[in-house]
């Protein structure tokens, strides 16, 4: 892998995890200064490198140099006199280890997660200040996450770091009770990690498997640990594996979508898809159906490759039910192309124009694939509305083939 292709994707992988480390070490009050550190690491690595060339182990290198800037830190300022010197005599040579080692940063960042999701701040809070530090989020990303404007992002992250400090949130494990009020808002966010590295519209990309297998990491390291091992964190990791499993047959070499009906299934991947079975079953185990255990089920039914009524009856089933649990425009589309399956392409207009997402380019999208064979002009014209609404090129040009394939259908 080359520097310019490198760097990016170590700030994915390892970014949040020095900081986790060191916000740790220094505190809740002091995550601005462990963010700088590592932002400063990084902009090193990107300088040093271009004119070095890479060094034998790049990320050795970036914990290394975090760790020196860190203990550098420490000795400089207040909280080394307060917390670190205290009982040394001057004269007396100050040896400082930071703990890196796997056990020590898996544990950091999964107590991080629980400090940054503390209750004195709102769900939105919560769910950004994670996006933005356990998963390294653009305030861009986190803004289209959110469906609202930088500006509010950065008042909001600002906001909520500022009432951690003043309510010295400690990173560590909260009790039991604590926990389990809290993991709904990991939960959402590392589902909005996978969602977004799943189905991009950040950035002019449709896939981004980077984003996908952190948030698998980030929720493996939940169902391994006893005290967040939940029916809700197994179900959300079988979903995950589930939408992974068909990652290969998702889109082209061209990086261009492939629909579901048209994908390869000998491109599947049958071992995910195998984990993805285990920990559905291990997220049976409760009294609570929660969201992730109905989409999960309903990405189990996309993993059997047949297109019988009794599969999409299941599904159609599957998304009533989802929408009780917590109703969503987008479920509410997908419901409908399943209902088109079950039962008829024109129940399924029916019931996508009830929902009236007039600025959503998916559902002109749908409503465009309904109506073909049925009005194609009509087909053409929500199509058409999709392809101007459209962010990314992969969403565009499969518009744009739809388009020219029913205009050349003679239909």
């Amino acid at each position: 892998m080359q520097e310019q292709e490198l760097i990016p994707h170590l700030f994915r992988t390892e970014y949040r995890k020095i900081i986790s480390v060191l916000s740790k070490l220094f505190g809740i009050e002091y995550i601005e200064i462990a963010e700088d550190i590592v932002s400063d690491t990084f902009l090193l690595a990107a300088e040093t490198w271009g004119l070095k060339g890479l060094p034998k182990n790049p990320t050795a290198w970036l914990y290394t140099v975090s760790k020196n800037k860190a203990i550098d830190f420490l000795r400089r300022e207040k909280v080394f006199n307060e917390k670190i010197k205290s009982g040394i005599q001057p004269q007396e040579k100050v040896e400082m280890e930071i703990d890196l080692s796997n056990k020590n940063i898996n544990d950091s960042q999964l107590q991080m997660m629980f400090a940054i999701c503390h209750p004195c701040n709102p769900a939105e809070a919560q769910i950004g200040l994670s996006l933005s530090i356990l998963c390294g989020f653009g305030v861009e990303e986190i803004a289209d996450a959110f469906i609202t404007n930088k500006e509010t992002i950065y008042k909001r992250l600002a906001r909520a770091k500022e009432k951690l400090r003043n309510e010295k949130v400690k990173i560590e494990f909260p009790v039991q009770s604590e926990i389990s009020k809290r993991l709904e808002t990991v939960l959402t966010t590392l589902y909005l990690l996978f969602s977004e590295g799943y189905y991009s519209t950040s950035q002019n990309v449709t896939l981004r498997k980077d984003l996908c297998v952190e948030a698998m990491r980030l929720n493996l390291m939940l169902v391994e640990n006893d005290q967040t091992d939940t029916p809700s964190a197994n179900a959300l990791l079988s979903l995950m594996c589930f939408h992974a499993s068909r990652f290969e047959a998702r889109t082209n070499k061209n990086g261009e979508i492939i629909l579901y009906e048209e994908q390869d299934e000998n491109l599947w991947d049958k071992k995910l898809i195998e984990k993805g079975e285990y920990y559905l079953n291990r997220s049976s185990t409760g009294k609570k159906i929660s969201k992730y255990h109905v989409e999960a089920a309903i990405a189990y039914w996309h993993t059997q490759k047949n297109d019988s009524v009794e599969k999409w009856e299941n599904i159609l089933q599957l998304y009533n039910k989802l929408l009780q649990i917590e109703y969503s425009p987008i479920a509410a589309l997908n419901r409908t192309y399943a209902l088109s399956k079950a039962n008829s392409k024109g129940e399924a207009i029916v019931e996508a124009e009830k929902l009236k997402l007039d600025t959503n380019h998916l559902y002109h999208s749908l409503l465009g694939n309904l109506y073909q064979e049925i009005d194609n002009e009509k087909a053409i014209h929500h199509l058409q509305i999709a392809l101007a609404l459209a962010k990314t090129n992969a969403d565009k040009t499969i518009i744009a083939n739809t388009i020219t394939r029913i205009n050349s259908s003679g239909f």
